[in-house]
């Protein structure tokens, strides 16, 4: 099971079905800043969809397709970052996050999204890490910036929103260019 202390206060860790409670109560309060950018939140209607959610992480990790992490800081569930989909055969995998509004802006998702570019690139091994936001999402948009990805264009649009489209721009970091 995967689990990383950051620092004192964070922790990144493989989800627990007994973490469904928890991820509910982050969704609920946080949702409507995280409706604005995040599709599945309307599908979020209570803690058992949570649990199937945790259900299918476990699942992915269990067959190396992915691996979503709980974010914990001194143990409360604010927020989560993962691996979308790993591509073992290209060697590449696809980083998503989201955060609790009351957390962002201090640097807490960037050292997450950090650890999970070291685990990719000195762990497993992969190649290529890509991270997907839509162009207008700028907090979303300053983690691969901050961290040296390069800008690799825009998927016009690439991801439903409600009610319309979202121009995606894709960021990419090849294992050869990660230093830090």
């Amino acid at each position: 099971m995967f689990h990383y202390q950051i620092n004192e206060d964070l922790v990144i860790r493989q989800l627990q079905m007994s973490d469904a409670n928890a991820l509910f109560r982050t969704v609920e309060k946080s949702r409507g800043e995280l409706r604005e950018w995040l599709p599945w939140i309307e599908t979020t209607k209570k803690p058992a969809d949570c649990l199937a959610f945790i259900d299918l992480c476990l699942q992915g990790a269990q067959r190396r397709q992915s691996l979503n992490l709980g974010i914990f800081n001194q143990d409360k569930l604010i927020g989560c970052v993962n691996y979308n989909f790993i591509d073992w055969q290209n060697g590449s995998t696809s980083i998503g996050y989201w955060l609790d509004p009351d957390y962002q802006g201090k640097g807490v998702m960037t050292a997450a999204v950090q650890v999970l570019i070291d685990y990719a690139f000195y762990t497993l091994q992969l190649n290529r890490v890509e991270i997907r936001a839509a162009t207008h999402n700028k907090k979303s948009r300053a983690i691969p910036e901050r961290l040296r990805f390069q800008k690799e264009g825009i998927i016009r649009q690439g991801e439903w929103l409600y009610d319309h489209y979202e121009d995606l721009v894709v960021y990419g970091l090849l294992a050869r260019e990660w230093t830090h």
